[in-house]
């Protein structure tokens, strides 16, 4: 069992906690400056920049004031030092680089995490090998443990995986991006370095690409932050200024989702099998994925010890028909048929659009901030309106 602590997300901590840069303006200025005065030598030595606490910038590939901020207010937030990426796939790419793995192993999980380790392996000109997580580990591992897992919100047990490959001389990377803060705080479970793709939650409103990497010390940052820099895959001005932006609100957008999502799981739940439950017709859902759905596995492993916070804002459902899967995200008044989770508006997807792999049954479904009745509404009407639609009987 992890120490207990609690888990609410301070707004106090997300509003305040890059007070230290703050100029005069009350909202953050955007700079788009690529490139920085030098500090006159005749007004003394400037002395050696310090990268996570910069008290000027030099180039905007190595620090720039709103970006800083930003991983201020993120390492908060996460118990420990935040570095940013151009895009998830981005801070992915650049912990392979970090950890030279002498093998990965993952299973199942967001398709692009897979093709991102098939790119690394091709930079380096040399086999990868790539296990499952409940193959043995060796020395130089490095497990890949997305929790809860894309596309359908099951969680999986940190600990567990954590002792494992620690116990074989290797390291768990935990890809957190289904479950931000105040759900769930890889670092108490045993990760090593936790990733999000920012464009998702910690973005929250659909408008910018971004990467997270945490790491547990201002050493490990200071590594990461090598790694980015002669990479070159930093965030833009703007999308650091919208993050920040977004930043702010954290606690008040999860909680809401979070708890939209578990209403709606449990609502659903009583439908599937093809049963008819509260004005969803018979035949329709076949299984719904959530972690709150899961109950205890046979290691003794119980999802809600984990995601202490709350559950999981994304989750999928599993069609009787790929006709219903097809025609259903495109019935629906609240939920937008797109790609992508994490925003305040709730999107839905037929998931082999995005991921070919994917069963053409399999919707994801990412829950917003709407209330819960009109979502329920929207899709009990879309269940009906599928189920007569002629394309349907085909």
């Amino acid at each position: 069992m992890a120490p207990k602590t609690n888990p609410k997300l301070s707004g106090t901590d997300l509003v305040h906690a890059d007070d230290e840069f703050h100029g005069p303006e009350v909202a953050p200025s955007l700079s788009v400056s690529t490139t920085f005065r030098a500090p006159n030598p005749l007004d003394g030595p400037p002395g050696e920049p310090d990268m996570w606490n910069p008290t000027r910038h030099i180039y905007s590939r190595y620090t720039q004031n709103v970006s800083t901020r930003a991983e201020r207010v993120l390492s908060k937030i996460n118990d420990g030092y935040a570095i940013t990426f151009s895009s998830g796939l981005a801070a992915s790419y650049a912990a392979l680089v970090y950890f030279k793995p002498k093998r990965v192993a993952i299973t199942a999980g967001y398709h692009g995490c897979h093709a991102t380790i098939d790119v690394y392996k091709r930079s380096r000109n040399a086999e990868l090998p790539i296990i499952g997580i409940d193959d043995d580990f060796q020395p130089g591992d490095l497990c890949w443990l997305e929790t809860p897992l894309n596309p359908t919100g099951e969680a999986r047990d940190m600990k567990y995986y954590a002792d494992k490959v620690h116990a074989a001389g290797g390291w768990l990377l935990v890809d957190a991006t289904f479950a931000p803060p105040p759900i769930q705080y890889p670092f108490k479970w045993g990760a090593d370095i936790v990733m999000h793709s920012g464009t998702k939650y910690f973005g929250g409103h659909s408008d910018l690409l971004c990467g997270v990497l945490v790491a547990p010390s201002l050493e490990k940052w200071k590594e990461l932050w090598h790694v980015r820099t002669f990479l070159g895959n930093m965030m833009g001005s703007l999308e650091s200024w919208l993050l920040l932006r977004s930043l702010r609100t954290l606690h008040l957008r999860v909680p809401r989702q979070s708890e939209n999502a578990y209403g709606l799981a449990q609502w659903l739940s009583k439908a599937a099998g093809g049963k008819s439950h509260d004005g969803i017709p018979a035949g329709v859902i076949e299984k719904v994925w959530h972690s709150s759905l899961q109950g205890v596995d046979a290691r003794g492993f119980d999802p809600k010890t984990q995601l202490e916070g709350g559950w999981n804002p994304t989750f999928a459902i599993f069609m009787t028909k790929e006709k219903y899967a097809a025609l259903l995200p495109h019935s629906l008044k609240f939920f937008i048929p797109a790609t992508s989770l994490g925003g305040v508006e709730s999107l839905i997807e037929q998931r082999v659009h995005s991921d070919p792999g994917a069963d053409p049954r399999l919707i994801r479904i990412s829950v917003g901030v709407e209330d819960l009745e009109d979502l329920k509404n929207d899709l009990r009407k879309a269940f009906q309106e599928i189920v007569k639609h002629p394309k349907a009987k085909l």
